[in-house]
């Protein structure tokens, strides 16, 4: 098991040097790109732009230029932004990081207890007309976009009914947790909500089809002629081992989301994480923190695939030599 958890982690290393030069020559090495003309704005001369060439390295061959970009952001960290001088990109990612992980941690408390909640609920119910009305449920939340469904919220609690129903409705923006946390949970439960909703339906209805197939097989039946409850076969036997597809996929879900996959949410709440990092950085071409937010994304993404491997082939030994 330790020799497979650290070939895996082998892997992940392997993935994420990949990762970081593929964006890097994306960002850096596009033919027409010149990153120099963003650091000296419009109209520079040529002389102004050989300056910035020089100072930044950027007249070097493709490799030191590589390797003295992860030198400024691993090692040093004291990448700059190219948009907003003397910014540097690591403290930016630090700062954005609490936002994201409040977001997402929060959701996924939601979303997962309603999930489960829901795909148990439909399979015992199956047969009956609570199972379709929940799955319609689920299928209508995971219809609706993220900035449609934010912008539908906000515009209700914060014009409509502002003044009559939701008056304890702060306006959109965070609060650190250390500061005030009820004013940093008031400030985060719609996007909650709004999050949580999207991935709610589909946890639910992954749960369902897992406990229907679980209900049966024939270790089920077995417990049953052995005189065990229903409500004992479900939650120790179908409903524990339909888990297991439930934690990989949160395993993905919660890696990205943390990663910036949440931006749709953040934006729309006025969220400062990760996601309104990246946004923000795309639309100023800020190739350094665009960089370090590829990078940031990257690592909880392939550090979420090795931890569910490892799991995998923790709950099943054949996974180990799959």
């Amino acid at each position: 098991m330790i020799s497979f958890a650290l070939k895996r982690f082998a892997s992940a290393l392997l993935v994420m040097f990949s990762i970081s030069v593929l964006v890097f020559l994306i960002f850096f090495a596009t033919p027409g790109v010149d990153p120099a003309a963003r650091i000296a704005g419009r109209n520079a001369d040529p002389a102004t732009l050989a300056q910035v060439r020089h100072s930044f390295g950027l007249d070097r061959p493709l490799p030191i230029r590589y390797l003295l970009m992860m030198r400024h952001l691993l090692i040093d960290r004291d990448l700059e932004s190219f948009v907003n001088r003397g910014s540097r990109v690591i403290p930016q990612i630090v700062q954005a990081m609490p936002v994201t992980l409040s977001l997402v941690v929060g959701a996924a408390v939601i979303w997962m207890t309603v999930g489960i909640l829901m795909g148990t609920a439909a399979a015992t119910l199956r047969g009956t007309a609570v199972d379709p009305l929940i799955m319609l449920v689920g299928v209508v939340g995971v219809s609706l976009p993220a900035y449609w469904l934010g912008e539908v919220v906000n515009l209700v609690t914060q014009k409509q009914l502002h003044d009559s129903v939701f008056s304890w409705v702060p306006p959109p923006g965070y609060v650190d947790l250390t500061g005030d946390p009820g004013q940093w949970a008031l400030h985060l439960l719609f996007p909650w909500l709004t999050l949580a909703l999207l991935y709610a339906g589909i946890y639910a209805r992954l749960l369902r089809g897992e406990v229907v197939t679980a209900l049966n097989e024939d270790y089920v039946r077995t417990a049953r002629a052995k005189g065990l409850s229903e409500r004992r076969i479900l939650v120790r036997h179908a409903l524990r081992c339909s888990l297991i597809p439930i934690v990989s996929l949160f395993g993905l879900d919660f890696g990205a989301l943390v990663g910036g996959a949440a931006l749709l949410t953040e934006v729309v709440f006025g969220l400062p994480g990760i996601g309104k990092l990246t946004f923000d950085a795309l639309q100023n071409l800020d190739l350094p923190v665009i960089m370090g937010t590829v990078l940031y994304a990257a690592f909880f993404v392939v550090l979420a695939n090795a931890l569910v491997d490892i799991l995998y082939a923790r709950l099943d030994p054949r996974a180990r030599h799959a």
